[in-house]
């Protein structure tokens, strides 16, 4: 499950992911830290005027310069997703840390092929990190090739989830048995903590309920960074994908991690 066959990305495509990243950093930049207004969506998580402005700059620069391409982003919909190229845009993943002014959030932007995604970048605009994954290719943070570290087991892990109360049922007891191995766990990064994980900072993250625009982007980082990110049951992530997500830095303990959430 390692970096799968390069594909060849249309001529500008990731010079415009670039830019896409440099204008929702700008906008996002000057509400942080400020009184910014926050509502509830629907599934009761928060959303802030940030959110929504970054998402639509990313939207109409996509627009104006890519008018084939479909778009799913998670505060304006979805735009002809059935076509060969689908860009993919969470504007604040992690609005909980944005809203309460820690620097772990990050905008995600992905580009899928046929529903495999071929490109991504985490960008935390405060910070000035961007880490870049591009199918075949060697991922980077600010340009400098990247790769995960070592890990032969789950005794010697450092395990990250955005927070243990999101996973309910089985997941739950999947996650319970997870971090009864694990060396140490670490909550509230979102994508950063895939970020980490492509830099050889950490071993696991393990998440549940997640949406395409939440992992679509950190697919091609880590395994461009010599990682793996599949499902719970080992297949790879995509379009359809149910949600479930297991990234590992070192075979090994992804192998005895996908042993753990099975029981």
């Amino acid at each position: 499950m390692g970096a799968m066959t390069a594909i060849v990305l249309p001529d500008g495509t990731l010079d415009l992911a670039h830019r896409l990243a440099d204008a929702a950093g700008g906008v996002i930049r000057p509400y942080f830290r400020t009184p910014v207004s926050v509502d509830d969506k629907a599934d009761e998580s928060p959303v802030t005027v940030a959110d929504r402005e970054a998402e639509m700059v990313m939207r109409t620069l996509l627009l104006a310069e890519r008018p084939d391409d479909g778009v799913v982003g998670e505060e304006h919909g979805t735009v002809n997703p059935g076509a060969d190229w689908v860009w993919v845009l969470d504007p604040i993943d992690g609005t909980k840390s944005f809203i309460t002014g820690m620097p772990t959030f990050g905008t995600l932007i992905a580009l899928l092929h046929k529903g495999v995604p071929v490109l991504g970048i985490i960008d935390q605009p405060i910070s000035g990190e961007r880490w870049v994954g591009v199918s075949g290719q060697r991922s980077t943070l600010n340009g400098r090739d990247i790769s995960v570290r070592a890990c032969a087991g789950l005794g010697q892990a450092v395990a990250f989830t955005t927070d243990p109360a999101l996973f309910t049922g089985d997941d739950s007891a999947a996650w319970g048995r997870l971090n009864a191995a694990v060396k140490m766990r670490r909550y509230s990064a979102d994508c950063y903590a895939y970020g980490l994980l492509a830099t050889g900072f950490v071993d696991v993250v393990c998440e549940a309920g997640m949406k395409l625009y939440d992992f679509a982007a950190v697919v091609p980082v880590i395994q461009g960074a010599g990682g793996i990110i599949t499902d719970w049951q080992g297949g790879p992530l995509g379009q359809t994908s149910d949600g479930h997500i297991l990234a590992a830095g070192d075979a090994r303990s992804h192998a005895e991690a996908m042993q753990r959430l099975k029981g």
